[in-house]
């Protein structure tokens, strides 16, 4: 269990009153009957000589409708007081964009001991829904901050399985990106309460052959812990630490490599050990939206396509990995919003290779029938979509009717 908090009075931000005027206004904000309409006919829109195809799931998810539903009703119930908001709600920018037009304050997602120190008693201080590192939590509490905890419940779920792994002496291996701010978060949980815990994180296949090698056949350690730096835990003892592992993920990740290098680490325990998996553990945690919005974009790739759109923000884990998917077999752009559709012949849109946003050239045909799939991440809006597809209308001189 982590440290109790000194006590602050717990605060019902969800009350019938309340919810009724967040509701009115995440509404007017977020959602699209255009989208809707569109849904309703299948999620095919056809106009002119433009099919527009929709995924059956995308956008936002029940965690992210959630955190913004409480942190728009921590800007009512504690009007007045200063709000801040620990790194961002979301990756979506419009939406961080929309909070502060809320009047509530950001605070870097790991804020240093003079940012903290600036906070008083009276202050709210809004965990995002990916959640936060336990240390930053507890010297905001300690601070006497008033909490709001959006944090997602499968995220949390993650943090029950590596706390366990932590009491029972195994490591997490935790498959993620190391900067994320669940991975972080989660990491903080997998050294348990006294600290005594270990976990590696580990990005891809590359690094998970890595550590099988190490499993199996030993090496140096201090070349190991170089090749994992700053994704390890304090005193991490590939040589002792590895013994028994546990896996576990960042949330958002992709289902089908997060059971790949499960299996690959469990064959190498298999094997290190004489046949006996004994020392591993693994649980599913990969969230159920991650998942449904995958499956959905692989439902939809198996229509015919001449392009794949995809929107969300660029620091999107789940939408990152739809770009992944959609740019195996069609021509993909990854894009926040309609700004980035500067023309038929010119777009900006986000490059997973470069790691930055570029601009591209003849991206959308115009002299010939189109057929364009369009999907979003979870913590992307349905208002930024509707804006998308009548850009993309607009460009092709096709009326935006649905």
């Amino acid at each position: 269990m982590e440290p109790k908090p000194p006590s602050t009075p717990r605060v019902n931000l969800r009350t019938p009153d309340v919810m009724s005027h967040v509701q009115a206004q995440v509404e007017s904000h977020y959602r699209s009957g255009f989208v809707e309409k569109i849904r309703a006919c299948g999620g095919v829109l056809n106009s002119g000589t433009t099919t527009i195809r929709l995924a059956k799931q995308f956008g936002f998810c029940y965690g992210v409708e959630r955190a913004i539903d409480l942190a728009y009703s921590a800007g009512k119930v504690f009007a007045g007081r200063r709000i801040f908001l620990l790194g961002e709600i979301i990756h979506n920018p419009d939406v961080n964009a929309q909070m502060s037009a809320l009047g509530i304050r950001r605070l870097e997602a790991r804020p240093t001991a003079e940012e903290i120190a600036q906070l008083e008693a009276s202050d709210v201080v809004i965990i995002p829904a990916f959640g936060a590192e336990v240390k930053t939590v507890q010297a905001i509490r300690d601070r006497g901050c008033q909490v709001v905890d959006t944090t997602c419940g499968d995220v949390m779920s993650v943090w029950k399985r590596v706390r366990q792994n932590a009491a029972d002496q195994v490591t997490s291996i935790i498959h993620g990106k190391a900067v994320h701010e669940e991975t972080r978060a989660t990491a903080s949980r997998a050294l348990g309460p006294d600290g005594a815990g270990h976990y590696l994180i580990v990005l891809d296949l590359g690094q998970t052959r890595r550590i099988c090698d190490f499993l199996e056949n030993g090496g140096d350690p201090a070349a190991f812990l170089r090749e994992f730096e700053g994704a390890a835990s304090p005193g991490f003892d590939p040589s002792h630490h590895l013994k028994r592992i546990g896996v576990a993920n960042q949330t958002t990740m992709l289902r089908s490599e997060t059971e790949a290098i499960q299996a690959l680490l469990r064959a190498a325990i298999a094997r290190r050990d004489g046949g006996s998996p004994s020392n591993f553990r693994y649980f599913d945690t990969i969230c159920g939206a991650t998942q449904e919005r995958q499956d959905a974009l692989f439902q939809l790739l198996a229509e015919p396509l001449d392009l794949l759109i995809v929107i969300g923000g660029y620091n999107s884990s789940n939408t990152t990995h739809l770009v992944e998917i959609g740019t195996k077999n069609h021509p993909t752009w990854f894009v926040r919003n309609a700004g980035c559709l500067v023309s038929a012949e010119e777009i900006r849109h986000y490059d997973l290779h470069k790691k930055t946003e570029v601009r591209s050239a003849d991206w959308l045909p115009l002299n010939r029938p189109l057929t364009i799939g369009v999907t979003a991440g979870a913590s992307c809006p349905n208002n930024l979509i509707e804006e998308i597809i009548r850009r993309v209308l607009e460009l092709r001189g096709d009326p935006a009717e649905a």
